[in-house]
């Protein structure tokens, strides 16, 4: 078996560990700490190759996931109770200390004063905490594309809610589930293309209430098409540097830096598809990269691992990531 959710799961775990100690690093201090790209070992502190707050929190959004799916169909009434708990629980850990982002940090200090999830968004922010850690909605089977598109709009609203972090994230969820499904790469770039027009006047209420209101935007519509129109923009410039691809070159410098919600998705996509055969190299690949280099390299391995499925990690780095028994319940469960 394939097994697409075991893979995307180790994969972005993977490519967490291996940008953490390479984030906020220039190129000239990344090639001084770790040699060449292509040779970069997965980091270990005591056997162990630790992540990021970008994993622990896509932990906290399957495990919370799972809790709703067993009260039945996912709807915004059955998942944002548990989901608003497990990022609360995370934002509380004494394990929270790997430099998490402050959006994420001062939402879910609002989230945990209770009341409406809304006044703790933060409508201002598209920072790339949102869809870092959203993969886990590209691999719950089941879901119809509206549940998909708004969960993964809900679980990036619940911190970031600015309209291009809740765009960004259902892109990159559907990215996901393309990639597990088998989707033919050479079509990839134009069914992303496709399904960000088609939703670009979307405002799913069911999902998102009156989140809207809390901008600045004309109407409703106004407010949604802002995020995608910023997701079609970078997917130009996806496309631009994939038609004369550098793999020796900073990815960064192609498609951004990765700190915002849409520069994080089509860095971390390219990496993965300037070395679509080979994921340990994509990985490191992104990790190399003078942006935001866990979450870039996040990504790059949630997609190699969607696309390639579990056999694409070497053995002894799946054996060495921190929280690996929880990511393999969460494949196991969602690999069927």
């Amino acid at each position: 078996m394939k097994r697409a959710a075991t893979g995307a799961l180790l994969g972005l775990a993977i490519g967490d560990a291996m940008g953490f100690p390479t984030e906020f690093d220039d190129m000239a201090r990344i090639a001084a700490k770790v040699g060449p790209w292509r040779e970069m070992p997965l980091p270990l502190a005591s056997g162990r190759a630790y992540v990021t707050d970008d994993t622990q929190m896509t932990l906290a959004l399957g495990e919370g996931l799972v809790e709703a799916l067993a009260a039945g169909p996912l709807t915004a009434a059955r998942m944002e109770p548990p989901v608003r708990e497990h990022f609360v629980r995370w934002w509380r850990s004494p394990e929270n200390n790997r430099a998490p982002g402050m959006t994420c940090l001062r939402a879910c200090e609002g989230l945990s004063r209770g009341g409406d999830w809304r006044a703790a968004s933060q409508v201002g922010s598209k920072g790339c905490g949102a869809n870092m850690r959203v993969a886990p909605l590209g691999l719950i089977p089941g879901l119809d594309p509206d549940q998909r598109a708004g969960a993964s709009q809900l679980q990036s609203a619940l911190t970031h809610g600015h309209p291009t972090a809740l765009a960004a994230s259902d892109l990159t969820a559907y990215t996901v589930r393309l990639l597990a499904e088998g989707t033919d790469l050479s079509g990839l770039l134009g069914r992303l293309r496709a399904y960000a027009h088609e939703n670009r006047r979307v405002y799913r209420a069911d999902w998102l209430g009156g989140l809207a209101e809390r901008a600045h935007d004309h109407d409703r519509v106004s407010f949604i098409a802002r995020g995608w129109d910023e997701c079609l923009a970078v997917l130009d410039r996806l496309e631009a540097a994939l038609a004369a691809p550098d793999v020796e070159a900073d990815p960064c410098l192609a498609t951004g830096a990765g700190w915002i919600a849409e520069e994080a998705f089509a860095t971390g996509l390219y990496c993965f598809l300037l070395l679509p055969g080979d994921p340990p190299a994509a990985v490191r690949r992104a990790a190399c990269s003078s942006g935001d280099s866990d979450s870039i390299a996040a990504l790059a391995g949630a997609f190699a691992g969607a696309h390639h499925g579990a056999a694409a990690w070497p053995g002894e780095w799946a054996e060495r990531i921190e929280y690996r028994d929880r990511l393999l319940a969460l494949g196991t469960a969602w690999d069927g």
